[in-house]
């Protein structure tokens, strides 16, 4: 057999008269019955035409009536990725109108639909009579598929892409579930749009059995709102969450009313942030954080925030220079603390410019306004404190001959604080002198299996201040880290400042494996002519001979990773620790963390802290997974909480299962088991879970 390309034929022929695009023919071969009133093309026929494919074993075209007859099995692949198939079908030159009898659609490769008939109106609408609609697999024994939708007619339509079913019933293996005389659905090629969202089921000890009926609106191509209710015997609650994007920016917003039995009134919450480029590098960012109650937050799941800030920021930032400006509100959710003593509100603006001198280096100017407020109603000292400051400083780095790297840095900052509502502190100028010096010699070695690198460090650095003392408000909790063991100052803030001759000295050992074994241990310690109380008791910052710094980091090709870090006093007792590690593998996921701090009254801590937690997820297979989460007071000898999350999918289900519990307790909040459990039905929304397993069918 011959195979013959006969887009010539078609210009000769009447075919694709109506068309408006080429069309090719392919066929083993072609020819004209006697009387000359049709074209049949037999054998592997493939014509393709405007984006479209169709494949079928015999295509006569019959001038008189300007239609197709195919005979199958017929196979259509759409521009958009639609797919027919067909025992046989008629249809019109253009693939526009026709039928196709025992026939099957999948949309998006996920959705597939067998029909007795498909009826093609006008390009637009495709019509199917007698339809079984799932996105499961389906078994050529006859076996019924996890889910479908038995309909007595869906129609499609391809411009709006939704799904309308008519007399549709909903079966699990089989059996009818429910029935529904009117039905409409997303195509999975629709990214948003208006409808029901999947049900979430959920049980608290505190809010009792709850169902979720989240609805999507779509309000345009650019913004939505999804309202939930959330429905149980001891509240009534509405969700809401709303987007808008814009040409420059988007907002986002989270909030939730409620009338419950835990509490008289009304309850809610409001999150909402948003981002704006105003142009000329001008940026704008606003957060808005709300809540009725210290409780709600935690009790409905919504966040586990203990103090909320809301925000309100501009910001440029170029080549050489960088401005902010911010007004934050702060409100605390902690038992016992009262919002007031925060303080609440905080406005800050800063600037900073960096240039390069012909003698080099880079010279730093920077400027700085702050302001806090506080309610002097609700203290007995309201102290409200303004601050304007401004400093210069130069920073340069060398490399000698013999390999030291040698850097320094020196400068001035001048500060006025302006204090107000307290009798006891005077208003302050400031100023401070500092300067600092810092050599590393690093050493390398290679062998067959890695470089190793040692890098000894010495710094001198002095600071002289002049002018009145300053409040600490801003710098009472220091860390002490490899990233600041040579830091000018070490306070977290601008109110406090190091003072006198001090140093520090260290060693950072790197290796590097060429099998993936790599490493980093640092061991340093400060110095100072004299003492600092400024720093907090447990810093370690704080004596004329800090305490020792102790922190590596090891990872392995194999997945496994730690970080830790270890505070040493000079008896050798640890005073601080944290530790991480960490293992992913192909089916474990695996974090773990402890941390330990002393009682320190300076840092509101009134009780030492020792916790141990851990999140690990499993993947038993490609359709069963299995999360744990825990954290354990290893001090109390108790558990604060646990979770474990079950999961399942295959190609057309997702089963989600979860269960949580908080034993930890106080004044605004009491232990809590939360029970929570979804189903989603793959096939009718854009997302698709990549390579999940299939359905097996039994032999």
């Amino acid at each position: 057999m011959i195979r013959h390309i006969l887009a010539a034929l078609f210009a000769l022929l009447p075919l694709m008269a109506h068309a408006q695009a080429a069309a090719t023919l392919v066929a083993d071969s072609v020819f004209i019955p006697a009387g000359g009133q049709s074209l049949v093309a037999e054998g592997n026929v493939e014509v393709f035409f405007d984006g479209t494919r169709l494949s079928a074993r015999r295509i006569t075209f019959d001038q008189a009536a300007d239609r197709l007859i195919i005979d199958g099995p017929v196979y259509i692949v759409g521009p958009d990725g639609t797919i027919f198939s067909a025992d046989t079908a008629s249809l019109d030159p253009q693939l526009r109108n026709g039928i196709l009898r025992g026939a099957r659609l999948v949309l998006n490769e996920q959705l597939q639909m067998a029909a007795n008939q498909i009826d093609r109106v006008d390009g637009r609408y495709t019509q199917l009579y007698q339809v079984a609609a799932t996105s499961c697999h389906v078994c050529a024994n006859g076996e019924s598929p996890l889910w479908e939708i038995r309909a007595r007619r869906v129609v499609h339509d391809t411009d709006e892409q939704q799904l309308y079913f008519d007399d549709a019933t909903f079966r699990i293996r089989g059996v009818p579930v429910f029935y529904l005389p009117r039905m409409r659905l997303p195509a999975p090629t629709l990214e948003r749009a208006t409808g029901l969202l999947s049900p979430r089921w959920r049980n608290t000890d505190n809010l009792g059995f709850v169902i979720k009926l989240p609805y999507f609106i779509k309000l345009g191509d650019h913004r939505d709102l999804t309202l939930t209710p959330y429905l149980s015997t001891s509240t009534t609650t509405l969700e809401a969450a709303f987007r808008q994007a814009y040409v420059r920016g988007e907002i986002a917003v989270a909030a939730a009313i409620t009338h419950d039995d835990l509490l008289d009134g009304t309850r809610g919450y409001l999150f909402a942030d948003g981002i704006f480029d105003l142009g000329d590098d001008v940026k704008l960012r606003f957060d808005i954080e709300y809540t009725s109650d210290d409780a709600y937050l935690l009790e409905y799941g919504y966040s586990e925030k203990d103090r909320l800030d809301s925000e309100i920021a501009l910001e440029r930032i170029r080549d050489r220079d960088m401005t902010l400006a911010s007004l934050t509100y702060y409100s605390s959710l902690r038992a016992g603390e009262a919002s007031g003593t925060l303080p609440p509100l905080l406005g800050d603006i800063s600037w900073e410019r960096r240039t390069t001198p012909d003698w080099g280096g880079t010279w730093t100017f920077t400027s700085d306004l702050q302001s806090h407020y506080r309610d002097t109603s609700a203290l007995d000292t309201g102290r409200d404190v303004s601050r304007i400051g401004f400093g210069t400083q130069w920073h340069g780095n060398a490399v000698t001959q013999m390999g030291f790297v040698v850097d320094g840095t020196f400068g001035f900052n001048v500060d006025y604080y302006n204090v107000s509502d307290d009798s006891d502190t005077d208003d302050t100028l400031r100023s401070t002198l500092f300067g600092q010096t810092t050599l590393r010699y690093p050493l390398m070695r290679k062998t067959a299996t890695a470089i190793h690198v040692i890098e000894p460090m010495i710094q001198v650095a002095f600071s002289s201040v002049e002018g009145g003392d300053v409040e600490n408000e801003d710098s009472r909790a220091t860390e002490f880290d490899q990233a600041n063991l040579s830091a000018l100052s070490r306070f977290s803030g601008e109110d406090a400042v190091e003072q006198g001759l001090r140093g520090a000295a260290g060693v950072t050992w790197t290796r590097i494996g060429q099998a993936g074994w790599d490493s980093t241990l640092t061991v340093g310690r400060v110095f100072r002519d004299e003492e600092d109380a400024t720093f907090s008791a447990t810093s370690g910052l704080g004596n004329t001979s800090s305490d020792w710094l102790i922190a590596g980091q090891l990872r392995v090709p194999a997945g496994l990773s730690l970080d830790s870090r270890v505070i040493v006093n000079s008896d050798f007792d640890i005073t601080k620790t944290e530790t991480r590690a960490g293992w992913s593998g192909d089916n474990l996921d695996l974090t773990a963390s402890y941390i330990f701090l002393p009682v320190d009254t300076d840092e509101d801590r009134p009780d030492d802290v020792g916790e141990l937690a851990f999140d690990t997820t499993y993947r038993v297979n490609d359709m069963w997974s299995v999360g744990l989460d825990a954290r354990y007071d290893v001090l109390a000898d108790e558990p604060t909480q646990t979770g474990l999350e079950i999961g399942w999918q295959n190609e057309c289900v997702t089963v989600d299962f979860s269960v949580s519990r908080r034993f930890t307790s106080s004044t605004t909040v009491t232990p809590s088991t939360d029970f929570g459990f979804s189903i989603g039905l793959n096939g009718f929304s854009a997302g698709r879970s990549v390579g999940s397993p299939a359905h097996r069918c039994t032999d």
